[in-house]
């Protein structure tokens, strides 16, 4: 939450005392126009371009020519990657998937990564809107480059045998907001339909859920049907690696939230630092025994990516700017893998947009994330004098420059920053009002999980919970990091967590807090809990 979200909080005298009625009628206006089901799908030849690419396809699996599919080192592209190999699978046509490293092959389909790429027809999923470069060598060495991809496109495009992004202006697909892994999905759909092949396309929805959270895709529309319906396979799915994940969470209940905090980066740390086939061939796992033992592997190197985020995170508040209208910090020895969210961080530390850049060799590489309505692809655009090449979209961008331009490239992108609406910088998360926790019991839970999932477009409910009493205080976690609360107004109980506390809480105090309402689930037992993300003074 953005500090001046919380001030905003301390001082408003207006937020609005919420019952059930309240709560379910505030949360009913944001479907008034009702909900999209599966039924509403649009057809997958719908895309620009997706027939040609799948009679290019089709001819390739009739002549027998080599297919490479190429993904990416992020949920997302991970998650795609899988998706066409099981595809491939049940259609009994062998093809090689190759996910780039981000030390050794950079982004996406590159240069680096089409020298050690042998193939009739390439396959890029969740990459390539701006892969001119390959495209050209692909062109040259008589390879059919099929682009699949979500990202923001630019005003050209390369020049590739197909391409198929629902951002695209000749696109009349309807909509646009989809994640790289739902296009490859409909590319599936279309390829089962032209070669009459027999399967559900629900069978993939487990996995096409953790992609769709993971890359915060707004969570309406189909997005919301196909993340309903793919929570409930995901949490019944007997693939091993979701059996593994069930597990070792000690968990069967998965929200959208779970998927986001707790799987999603443990998948993308074998990305961040090491080499996502790690990722993907958990999730292609054939058995339980090989799922858990790519899934320990992914737990250490989330604890490794976990222990350097958190020095590189002190490392870049102290180079921080806090008067920029964009943090923009970079600093050799820093590693890649970590810098995309070292600048979520920032963005939730000082409520405005952030770049975190590594720097090595002369060329700083990195990551940038935005906040509220601010177009931070749009901002990169207006200072591409100063880049060597980036991509993304509105809320999420990679780039890379010159170090020496590091500077120059900070005044610029500030310049611009600087003369955009201060209230576009303002979170879109909000206190939807005051509850009492008189009001917190079982019924309101069944309520709040009526319009599940939450997420991007969708916030989970936060509430203020004012002036109630602290009965039990307990540091808890390996580090003492976390807090345990119970607290109380002399009617009802309320049990209350905050990851991260940032001040010391006594037994007998009178607090205030925001957060949102869970269910937590431990030793097979579920309860009602507040995840607090917030103690106001």
């Amino acid at each position: 939450m953005s500090r001046s979200l919380i001030r905003s909080i301390e001082i408003d005298s207006n937020i609005p005392k919420l019952t059930k009625a309240k709560i379910a009628a505030l949360l009913a206006a944001r479907f008034e126009k009702g909900f999209k089901g599966l039924a509403d799908l649009p057809d997958p030849f719908d895309f620009h371009d997706m027939q040609r690419a799948v009679e290019r396809i089709v001819q390739a699996i009739e002549e027998k020519e080599k297919i490479v599919v190429v993904g990416d080192y992020d949920v997302d592209g991970v998650v795609s990657s899988a998706i066409m190999e099981e595809f491939f699978e049940l259609a009994e046509y062998p093809v090689e998937v190759v996910i780039p490293n981000r030390f050794k092959d950079g982004y996406g389909i590159s240069p680096a990564l089409l020298n050690r790429i042998d193939a009739d027809v390439i396959i890029t999923v969740d990459n390539g809107i701006t892969a001119f470069e390959a495209a050209d060598i692909c062109k040259i060495r008589g390879i059919d480059l099929i682009i699949t991809d979500h990202h923001t496109v630019a005003q050209t495009l390369p020049d590739a045998y197909a391409i198929i992004n629902p951002k695209k202006a000749e696109c009349s697909f309807a909509y646009p907001e989809i994640c790289g892994a739902q296009v490859a999905w409909f590319l599936v759909g279309a390829l089962k339909k032209r070669l009459g092949m027999d399967f559900e396309m629900s069978r993939f929805l487990d996995l096409l859920t953790l992609a769709i959270i993971a890359d915060v895709m707004p969570l309406v529309s189909i997005n919301r049907a196909l993340v309903r319906k793919g929570l409930k396979i995901f949490c019944a799915s007997t693939r091993p690696a979701l059996e593994a994940i069930r597990t070792h969470l000690g968990k069967k209940r998965f929200a959208a939230a779970d998927i986001g905090f707790s799987v999603a980066p443990r998948i993308n740390s074998a990305g961040r630092m090491e080499d996502a086939s790690e990722a993907l061939r958990f999730l292609r796992s054939k058995n339980s025994g090989e799922a858990n033992r790519y899934w320990l592997q992914l737990e250490e190197m989330n604890r490794l990516r976990r222990s350097i985020e958190s020095k590189t995170m002190e490392e870049a508040m102290r180079m921080a700017d806090p008067a920029a209208p964009i943090i923009v910090v970079g600093k050799e020895g820093w590693h890649e893998g970590v810098v995309g969210i070292v600048a979520s961080r920032l963005v939730d530390r000082y409520g405005k947009p952030a770049i975190v850049l590594c720097m090595e060799n002369g060329v700083a590489k990195g990551s940038g994330r935005s906040i509220g309505e601010v177009d931070l692809f749009s901002l990169l655009q207006m200072s591409e004098r100063y880049l060597i090449r980036f991509g993304g979209h509105r809320m999420a961008a990679g780039l890379t420059l010159a170090s020496k331009d590091l500077n120059a490239f900070r005044d610029e992108i500030c310049n611009h920053a600087e003369k955009i609406d201060p209230s576009m910088f303002v979170s879109k998360e909000d206190v939807m009002g005051e509850l009492p926790i008189d009001e917190i019991d079982w019924e309101l839970m069944e309520l709040i999980e009526h319009y599940e999932p939450y997420g991007e477009a969708n916030n989970r409910p936060r509430f203020l919970i004012k002036d109630v009493q602290v009965l039990e205080a307990r540091q808890i976690g390996a580090n003492s990091d976390h807090l345990k609360l119970v607290l109380g107004n002399g009617r009802r109980l309320l049990q209350a967590i905050q990851f991260g506390f940032d001040k010391e809480i006594r037994r007998g105090e009178l607090v205030t807090l925001t957060g949102v309402l869970q269910i937590n689930e431990f030793n097979k037992k579920e309860s009602i809990q507040f995840l607090v993300d917030k103690i106001l003074p």
